[in-house]
């Protein structure tokens, strides 16, 4: 923690130059307070400000409210309402009280910090005191049965642009609502020491947080010849670059090390851990001092105006490198979701799916894997299975809040999950319903929940609770200037589109990392789209996309993180994209989607023709089924690289 500690003073002291830089700010509830969360992210879309990272700063909502009040007038005043508990010097910013009585499964409730299915009760509050613009003070704390932790209570202090964080911060590293694949709220919060910002850094929109976390006490760290007991420690980073209003691109890593007599590395591994991910895989791990267990991820979100707003949410995750190449994710997970918040006023719909291969959560050296107190720090599917069978999977969430006509706020949700089947366990398909109702009451918000279905090993479970939150009665809201703007032109409000062609893909086959390159003959397919774009300048346009490629032996499945296109001012347009590749096989390969092409636009009133380049690089898939050949146990990848053109019509709405 020291090297850390070091590294964050001496950051937070260089930005003292920072004159035009505003105080800290405080953080909205994770996963506390669902109702205001939900109205809280709606507004972030409304306004264009992708969310890539929580817990929220409440000065980054305060600055888009006037925005979203163009819009929505009535979500911004209870959101503004709510803002204003946090403007003072001090005040209680959270307090909730749940009873419930549950039956069945006794399974960990999927983001709740841990929280059971049979847990009883559950508490939760928050506080703060700001003496300066400069410095908060936050208490906080969060229990059920069996267990207590202080999520909430650190210590900020510095500017906007760089604001240090010691204490029980909570860490969301991804876009998407109800999952992470690096961390989430799915463990208990562990105590860390970090530095971020909150106010963007240059004209690209930069955003940064790093910190170390001291996980629970493990007794499975490898070391040598036996086992040592000790806290590993947790290092995060994050970059964010957001250039243009309405989208953002972010890449994190996160690295576990350390613990018991394998002490703390030096500031040296960590530095070359993360330049150089794929030289930390090799040599003897279990007598290295410097050996590491490392998770990376590529996120991005794309936000689109218009009469029904939407946002899409994309997350390409991996279990250390692939194919020795620092820029490959190894045992990769693909996340994919679309919220739209603002469906007919009163309802907000959120759709959102994961794919993981093999190996997430589970390591050789640290033997309780990426687990705090038990549970998975990542994505809450690492809880339904046996502790620690690192077996792929797909999960499902949909979930719809109704603010509705006789005041209070619905929210109906569905989960859905299904391991992988090749092991010792045979699971069953998880299936999750959720309905709850909440609505301010004298000075309080009062409701309840009822959750129900089965889990991975077939057993039932269901929980009824009531609960009770504070909401400050006498809050007022603020001052918005809304409505006036001028109505946007096509090119900025954007364009849905569908696109269908013909495509010309060559395979290169790798059966180990170091077997001979087979090529295939160059074989065609049919080649499908559906995407999204909108003008972000006079000249640029970013969206996001979905392709689908026939080709031998399966579907290729390119989603584009980034999708870029120029457009001339004839009207001939250039693009290049880049992002993740699913290959449909036995079980599923993943890997790079990178590519660039040509369009000549309105060949015919709403048709385009386009011309693209595709690249499919390393698409790796583990052998893991029954009778597989494996002559190489320690290298259980092959690897497809697919590459080509593909010809296509798009039409445009």
């Amino acid at each position: 923690m020291k090297k850390v500690a070091w590294i964050t003073v001496t950051a937070l002291l260089g930005s003292c130059c920072l004159a035009s830089a505003r105080g800290v700010s405080p953080y909205l509830p994770l996963n506390l307070e669902p109702e205001i969360e939900s109205q809280i992210e709606r507004v972030l879309i409304l306004a264009g400000k992708p969310v890539m990272r929580r817990p929220i700063a409440a000065a980054t909502v305060e600055d888009a409210l006037p925005k979203a009040c163009e819009i929505d007038r009535a979500l911004c005043v209870q959101v503004s309402r709510y803002l204003s508990r946090y403007k003072h010097t001090s005040d209680l910013t959270h307090l909730s009280i749940e009873g419930a009585a549950a039956n069945g499964a006794d399974d960990a409730v999927p983001n709740r910090y841990g929280m059971r299915n049979d847990s009883a009760w559950d508490a939760s509050f928050g506080m703060y005191v700001q003496p300066s613009d400069y410095l908060i003070v936050a208490l906080g704390a969060n229990a059920y049965d069996g267990h207590i932790d202080y999520s909430g209570s650190f210590l900020s202090v510095g500017f906007s642009k760089a604001q240090l964080d010691l204490g029980y911060k909570p860490h969301w590293m991804s876009p998407l609502p109800d999952s992470s694949m690096l961390m989430s709220a799915e463990a208990a919060t562990m105590p860390s020491i970090g530095i971020s910002n909150y106010e963007p850094l240059t004209r690209l929109g930069l955003s940064y947080d790093v910190w170390e976390a001291r996980m629970s006490r493990s007794d499975k760290i490898v070391w040598q010849d036996g086992y040592t007991s000790g806290n590993p420690l947790l290092a995060g980073v994050q970059l964010v670059a957001e250039p243009v209003s309405g989208w953002a691109f972010g890449v994190n890593r996160l690295v576990q090390y350390g613990g018991g007599a394998r002490g703390n590395s030096s500031i040296h591994t960590l530095y070359h851990a993360f330049i150089n991910p794929s030289g930390t895989q090799g040599g003897d791990q279990a007598s290295d001092p410097g050996a590491i267990n490392q998770q990376a991820s590529f996120t991005s979100s794309f936000l689109f105006g218009g009469p029904v707003p939407f946002a899409v949410f994309a997350e390409y995750a991996g279990e250390d490198t692939s194919h020795s190449q620092n820029y490959l994710l190894g045992n990769s997970a693909l996340s994919w979701g679309i919220r739209f918040p603002h469906l007919g006023k009163r309802l907000d719909l959120l759709l959102q799916v994961s794919e993981w291969q093999n190996a997430w959560y589970v390591h050789p050296i640290w033997q309780d894997g990426m687990t705090n107190y038990g549970l998975v720090i990542g994505n809450w599917f690492g809880d339904q299975r046996e502790f620690n069978d690192g077996v792929g999977g797909r999960s499902a969430t949909a979930q719809l809040n109704w603010d509705a006509t006789f005041g209070g706020q619905v929210q109906l949700r569905l989960r859905t999950l299904a391991n992988q089947i090749y092991g010792a366990y045979p699971y069953h398909h998880y299936h999750e319903a959720s309905l709850s109702y909440a609505r301010p009451w004298n000075g309080l918000i009062v409701g309840g929940e009822v959750d129900a279905g089965s889990d991975v090993f077939g057993k039932s479970f269901s929980r009824v609770a009531g609960f009770i939150r504070y909401n400050d009665p006498n809050a007022s809201a603020g001052m918005f200037e809304g409505g006036g703007a001028e109505s946007p032109d096509s090119e900025e409000r954007g364009q849905i589109f569908l696109s269908a062609g013909v495509n010309v893909l060559r395979l290169d086959y790798q059966f180990t990392n170091t077997s001979p390159t087979e090529q295939h003959p160059a074989k065609s397919g049919a080649s499908f789209g559906l995407g999204a774009r909108r003008a972000v300048s006079q000249h640029n346009d970013l969206g996001a996309r979905i392709d689908v490629d026939t080709t031998e032996g399966g579907t290729l499945l390119g989603v584009r993180l980034i999708d870029w296109r120029w457009r001339f001012d004839n009207p001939l347009a250039v693009g290049a994209f880049f992002g993740a590749a699913r290959y449909s096989l036995a079980t599923p390969a993943y890997g790079i989607y990178v590519g660039a092409g040509l369009q000549w636009r309105d060949i015919l009133p709403h048709l385009d023709a386009a011309l693209e380049g595709r690249f499919y690089d390393n698409i790796a898939r583990d052998r893991l089924l029954p009778g597989e050949p494996n002559p190489s146990p320690s290298q259980p990848d092959s690897f497809y690289s697919f590459y080509g053109a593909v010809f296509s019509l798009i039409y445009h709405f």
